[in-house]
C-alpha cells in the first residue's frame, strides 16, 4: 500500500498510508529511501488480524479517521530535510577498540558482536589489490535509497572481519541485493525469514569455505564472516534496523555461507546448485535466497532411493505451513524449498542412475498433504490470500496446475510446489552421515537469485586518468 502512495505522491495525487500500530518508524524509513520524507500516515491501532470487525471499525473511527482527513488536507514539504549521516571518508569516533566497538553500538552500526573498526586504512588495504574503483556506484539499494559502492562493501567487509580475497564474493552479494527479483527491501518483513547464502565453484576451497561437517554452523572463518557481513551491509546500507525497516517478529541469527562440496558433485556428476540458475561447475557464483524456517532430517535409513524418499519428502512438508501462500496468494508458482543432502544421501541416488531431476520429479510425487490442509494454510489459518477459495476451484480457472484439483476430495494429497524444478537440492556436510536439511522459502519476499563471482582484476583504477575515464 505504501508504494502505492509514493506513486501517486510521484503523480502529484495527495494520499494517506494506513499502517498497523509499530509500523511507523518502518513506513516513514521505506518513504524516505523512495524520495518521500514526508509521508501521510494513518495509525491503526492494535492489529486487524487479531481484532474483531466492530472493535476494529469502532478504533478506526475514534482514532484513525482524524488521521486520514489530516494527512488529505494539511500541507506537507515532500522533500524534508533528509536525515544527516556521517559522509564516507569521514572519522566517526577516535578512541581505543572498546569505546569504538561501544561507539558502533550505540549507533546501530554494529550487530552486537565486537567489530574490527573499519578505519581508513583498513578499508583502502582491504580494496587495494583488486582495481576497483572505491566510489563507482553499483546501484541504488531499497529500501533506504542508499548508493552501493566498493567502499561501503569493504567497510562493512573490514567490520565484519572478512579477508581481502572475500571482496569478489561481497561484490556479488551486492549484486544480488540490488537486483529487483530478489527484493531486498522486503527482508524486513514480520515472519523474519533470513538470506540464506550457498557458494559454488572453485572458490569454494581456494578461499577455505567449509563444506564438510558443520557445513551450517559458525566457526569457520569464511563461511562465518561472509555471512556476517550480509547482515552488517543490510544493516548500515541497505537500512535494516528494529528502529526502521526490520519487523521481524522472531528473526534468525545470522546464516553462515552454506558453501556445496564441489568434490562430492563432480564424483556422482551432478551440477551444483548454481546450475539451475544458468552457471556451470566451473563457474564461481553465489546463489541468496529468504529462508523462513528449517528442520534437520536426521539419520536417514535406507540403501536405496525408494527407502529414502518418503522421509526427505516428509522433512519438506514439515518445514511447509504458510509458506503455501508463495503457491497461490502472495507469490504465485513462487514457492522454492531447499533440500541440503549430505554427501553420502546424494550417493545413493547417484550410484542408482539418479540425477538431480530424476529426485526432483520423486520429490514431486511424495512431498505431499492434504488438500483441506493445504486450503486452511493458505486462506483460515493465515490471512494473507484472498477468498478462501478451494484448490479445486483454482485449478478449474488455471490459476493452479491441474495436479492441485484431480477430484474434490478434501483429504486428496495435493503438492506443496506447483512443478519438480520448483525443489532445489544442493549437497553439503559430513560424508559420512546420513543426515539432511530441509529448508522453506519466503517467495518473493527473497527469491533464489544468482550471481557470477568475478575473481579477475578489475580495470576500473587502470582505465582512469586524472578525472577522464578511458573510453572503450
Amino acid at each position: 500500500m505504501l508504494r502505492a502512495a509514493i506513486a501517486a505522491e510521484a503523480a502529484g495525487i495527495p494520499s494517506v498510508s494506513l499502517i498497523c500500530e509499530g509500523f511507523d518508524r518502518q513506513a516513514t524509513a521505506t518513504a524516505r529511501g523512495l524520495g518521500f520524507d514526508d509521508i501521510a500516515l494513518a495509525v491503526m491501532r492494535g492489529h486487524v488480524d487479531a481484532q474483531p470487525t466492530a472493535e476494529m471499525i469502532e478504533s478506526f473511527v475514534a482514532h484513525t479517521v482524524d488521521q486520514v482527513v489530516a494527512g488529505l488536507t494539511v500541507d506537507r514539504d515532500d522533500g524534508g530535510d533528509g536525515v544527516d549521516e556521517p559522509g564516507a571518508l569521514d572519522a566517526v569516533g577516535r578512541g581505543s577498540i572498546d569505546e569504538i566497538n561501544r561507539l558502533f553500538r550505540e549507533r546501530g552500526w554494529s550487530d552486537g558482536s565486537p567489530i574490527v573498526p573499519p578505519t581508513r586504512e583498513r578499508v583502502e588495504a582491504f580494496l587495494a589489490a583488486s582495481g576497483h574503483d572505491p566510489w563507482k556506484v553499483l546501484g541504488v539499494v531499497r529500501p533506504s535509497g542508499r548508493d552501493v559502492t566498493p567502499w561501503a562493501i569493504a567497510v562493512n567487509g573490514v567490520m565484519a572481519g572478512c579477508c581481502p580475497d572475500d571482496l569478489p564474493v561481497l561484490l556479488a552479494l551486492a549484486e544480488v541485493l540490488l537486483d529487483p527479483g530478489y527484493g531486498v527491501e522486503h527482508s524486513g518483513n514480520t515472519t523474519g525469514a533470513d538470506a540464506q547464502i550457498i557458494l559454488d565453484g572453485p572458490i569454494v576451497d581456494d578461499l577455505g569455505f567449509n563444506h564438510g561437517p558443520g557445513a551450517l554452523r559458525d566457526g569457520a572463518p569464511a563461511n562465518t564472516t561472509v555471512g556476517r557481513w550480509l547482515r552488517l551491509f543490510q544493516r548500515n546500507v541497505c537500512g535494516f534496523t528494529a528502529e526502521e525497516h526490520d519487523k521481524a517478529t522472531f528473526g534468525n541469527p545470522a546464516r553462515v555461507v552454506l558453501a556445496e562440496d564441489m568434490d562430492a558433485l563432480a564424483e556422482m556428476g551432478w551440477p551444483p546448485l548454481s546450475a539451475d540458475f544458468g552457471y556451470g561447475p566451473g563457474d564461481d557464483a553465489v546463489v541468496v535466497g529468504r529462508v523462513n524456517s528449517g528442520a534437520i532430517i536426521g539419520s536417514v535409513f535406507g540403501a536405496t532411493p525408494d527407502e529414502i524418499l518418503p522421509y526427505l519428502a516428509d522433512g519438506l512438508v514439515r518445514v511447509t505451513g504458510w509458506d503455501l501462500t508463495h503457491v497461490y496468494g502472495l507469490g504465485q508458482a513462487r514457492y522454492r524449498p531447499l533440500l541440503v543432502l549430505s554427501p553420502v544421501l546424494a550417493r545413493v541416488f547417484a550410484s542408482a542412475g539418479w540425477s538431480k531431476d530424476d529426485v526432483r520429479m520423486a520429490l514431486f510425487e511424495h512431498a505431499r498433504l492434504p488438500a483441506w490442509k493445504f486450503e486452511k494454510l493458505i486462506g483460515e489459518w493465515s490471512n494473507l490470500t484472498a477468498g478462501r477459495r478451494r484448490l479445486v476451484d483454482l485449478a478449474v480457472d488455471g490459476l493452479v496446475p491441474a495436479v492441485f484439483g484431480e477430484s474434490e476430495d478434501p483429504d486428496r494429497l495435493v503438492p506443496i510446489v506447483t512443478e519438480p524444478s520448483k525443489f532445489l537440492i544442493a549437497v553439503a556436510g559430513d560424508p559420512n552421515r546420513t543426515n539432511a536439511y530441509a529448508m522453506s522459502h519466503d517467495g518473493p519476499h527473497g527469491d533464489w537469485t544468482a550471481a557470477r563471482i568475478d575473481r579477475t582484476f578489475s580495470s576500473d583504477l587502470v582505465c582512469r586518468i586524472g578525472d577522464r575515464e578511458c573510453a572503450g
